[in-house]
């Protein structure tokens, strides 16, 4: 047995950990070894062997990297290769150190070849600033945290993975944080609830902002964490400091800096709350050496109960006796729901079946009614179909419940017009409305509902709302045997889809043709779609399809449900290495990719504008095959008779799974 070093801690607190056999480290040299959870550096020197703390008290350099040198002195060191500090090999003690001053040192034994090194137990860990906001977040509901763990949030991490191993949260490690925020944007669009994405200071910082502003303008509750320099050295300009208060202050409804004096739990809770409660972004910065500070141990935890309001706000009877009266008068009224009233459709759609009256969506309403319900009209404007505009031309009165008259829609304002939102600032935003009416969606719908008259003279539009389904689906049909020869058409391929995808599926969409032929051409059943709203974000479907399947797993009403995304080639191609962490993560994903070798709508906008066709062309893997390299289920259809069983076989693979679609990009 060799000699031991003497450690700070006696003897029968120590616990002895295998770093690796006495062969292995040739005289003369030094590397980093793990005992436990503490880094090493670990020395052979005039055959002897040191293990002390790998932190350099500089900066932190690795010492285990650096080299053994002969000084000037003729003395040998330890030089840290940071910064060219130096050690003494095997005292861990500076050049001119006393006593009390060096490297801390751990016991080395060697056993039978292999080298140990004792290690101090810790009896109870110091609970953390990040330990405390960490439970904090999770007692707000917080149950998922995608991110990317590096130099500037390790103190953070590290409090994340406790909890993770507590059984609190689950953690998603992905390969970009621009996914992480897209997957934040879908977490929080399917459920409801905000997720937290994780970054460090500087660049992963500021590749969330692009998921974070779709989450923020979709109103999505979402939780952005990120790292940043030490206290001390923020303004000179240090590695990886930008200013992430100013970065951050359009998108994040609520931004603010955790500092050692902050109140940690409650500054968590805030966050939290503001995210929920606005439905938007909230944003908290953690300094790299606040991160590790010991809390207050007298602190509790902030909890929800008793901060959280009621949020049945009932419309004044004023405007209910208005809207009334206009829908008295009418005959052929019609409904349209837009994404805000998701919560809301039972008490929308008895009120549409009191009146007989057809309900239209917005795009991102699509799926909110069954295509199949007999007063189901479809989607509205540029993405939508013609029984949808046909009703918007014909109608006399516009009832909207969570709409936000977004020009893509194309809801026309010279009709009277009873607008009802829970938001004050979105009634009348663009324009005048007859009836503005502010109050929760599914409150006013049942209002509205008890204080009609018997009778009415609104006509029965249901044999109307069919004749123009079989005029439309007669269309559509005809479209499917559209054929270029240069790949398959939209139609055919949305119809393979709509009969083929679960009933209940949760169905992310991208930006593009692919987009809005999916919009026109793909009947709803019960599925929840997804989508960039109002930022039209590219390379949103397939991270925010990361964001449901997660959501899938954490909700009990979503539980089961098959996850689909959808987008062609350039949204794919965005973030094409996330597919290899829906491998990792085992995520039940199926994504139909529409390859049509091009941006297709800004070819078709180019053309439109009698522009020169120019920079749209595309040049593409083999995406079934890149599937299939990543460990997950790749096919390729090149003809429509292989579509269904493609689809099928995909939709029936309990994980990442690719059908890569050959299309025409006329054919939309």
């Amino acid at each position: 047995m060799a000699e031991t070093k003497q450690a700070s801690a006696s003897a029968h607190h120590i616990e002895w950990h295998e770093v690796g056999r006495n062969t292995d480290l040739p005289e003369g040299r030094v590397k980093t070894v793990t005992a436990g959870t503490k880094s090493l550096a670990l020395v052979h020197f005039q055959g002897k062997y040191s293990a002390m703390d790998n932190r350099c008290p500089h900066q932190g350099g690795p010492l285990g990297e650096g080299s053994i040198e002969t000084g000037v002195d003729g003395q040998c060191w330890l030089r840290c290769p940071w910064h060219g500090w130096d050690f003494d090999p095997l005292t861990g003690k500076p050049p001119g150190g006393h006593e009390d001053s060096g490297q801390e040192l751990f016991p080395v034994e060697i056993r039978e070849g292999t080298i140990c090194v004792g290690i101090p137990q810790e009896i109870e860990p110091l609970r953390t600033v990040s330990d405390v906001m960490a439970a904090t977040m999770i007692s707000w509901g917080v149950k998922r945290v995608f991110g990317m763990v590096g130099h500037s949030n390790l103190g953070l991490a590290d409090a994340l993975r406790i909890q993770e191993t507590k059984g609190n949260l689950t953690y998603i490690g992905i390969r970009h944080e621009g996914a992480a925020a897209f997957a934040c944007s879908g977490y929080a669009k399917l459920s409801g609830r905000p997720a937290a994405c994780l970054a460090i200071a500087g660049p992963g910082a500021t590749n969330l902002l692009t998921g974070l502003w779709d989450a923020k303008v979709d109103r999505a509750p979402v939780l952005a964490l990120t790292g940043q320099v030490d206290v001390q050295v923020l303004g000179p300009g240090a590695f990886q400091e930008i200013d992430l208060a100013s970065a951050f202050q359009a998108v994040a409804r609520f931004s603010h800096t955790v500092l050692n004096s902050s109140k940690h739990s409650e500054l968590m809770a805030l966050a939290c709350k503001n995210a929920i409660v606005q439905r938007d972004v909230a944003h908290l910065i953690f300094p790299d050496n606040v991160q590790t500070i010991p809390a207050d141990e007298r602190g509790n935890i902030s909890k929800p109960a008793g901060r959280m309001p009621n949020f049945d706000v009932t419309p004044s009877e004023e405007s209910i006796g208005e809207a009334v009266t206009l829908l008295s008068k009418a005959k052929r009224p019609i409904i349209i729901v837009g994404y805000g009233a998701r919560d809301s459709m039972p008490d929308i759609i008895a009120l549409a079946e009191r009146l007989h009256t057809p309900v239209l969506t917005t795009f991102k309403g699509k799926g909110l009614l069954p295509d199949s319900h007999t007063l189901a009209a479809g989607v509205l404007g540029r993405s939508g179909t013609p029984i949808a505009s046909w009703f918007m031309n014909e109608c006399d009165v516009i009832l909207t419940f969570g709409s936000s008259f977004s020009n893509h829609t194309g809801i026309e304002r010279s009709k009277p017009i009873i607008q009802v939102d829970f938001e004050a600032m979105a009634l009348g935003k663009f324009h005048p409305v007859t009836v503005p009416i502010l109050g929760e969606i599914g409150v006013t719908a049942r209002q509205i509902l008890k204080h009609l008259p018997e009778t009415t003279t609104v006509t029965d539009q249901r044999a109307e709302v069919q004749e123009r389904w079989g005029i439309w689906r007669e269309e559509k049909e005809s479209r499917t045997r559209d054929d270029r020869s240069k790949g398959l058409n939209s139609a055919s391929i949305f119809a393979a889809l709509t009969r083929k995808a679960p009933s209940d599926a949760v169905i992310a969409v991208d930006v593009g043709n692919n987009t809005y032929s999916f919009g026109r051409y793909f009947e709803c059943a019960e599925q929840h779609v997804l989508m960039s709203g109002y930022l039209g974000s590219i390379g949103f479907a397939f991270p925010a399809a990361m964001g449901a399947w997660a959501a899938t797993q954490d909700f009990k009403a979503f539980r089961g449900r098959k996850v689909i995304s959808i987008s062609g080639d350039g949204g794919f191609g965005q973030y094409l290495a996330e597919f290899t962490t829906a491998v990792k993560y085992g995520m039940d994903i199926t994504h139909i990719l529409l390859n049509n070798s091009q941006l297709g709508k800004i070819t078709k906008e180019q053309r439109a504008g009698e522009w020169e066709v120019w920079q749209t062309s595309l040049h593409n893997p083999n995406f079934a095959e890149y599937a299939k390299l990543c460990g997950g289920h790749g096919q390729r259809v090149t003809s429509i008779d292989q579509l269904d069983e493609a689809i099928r076989q995909a939709l029936a693979v309990k994980g990442p799974a690719l059908v890569e679609i050959i299309s025409d990009p006329e054919l939309v």
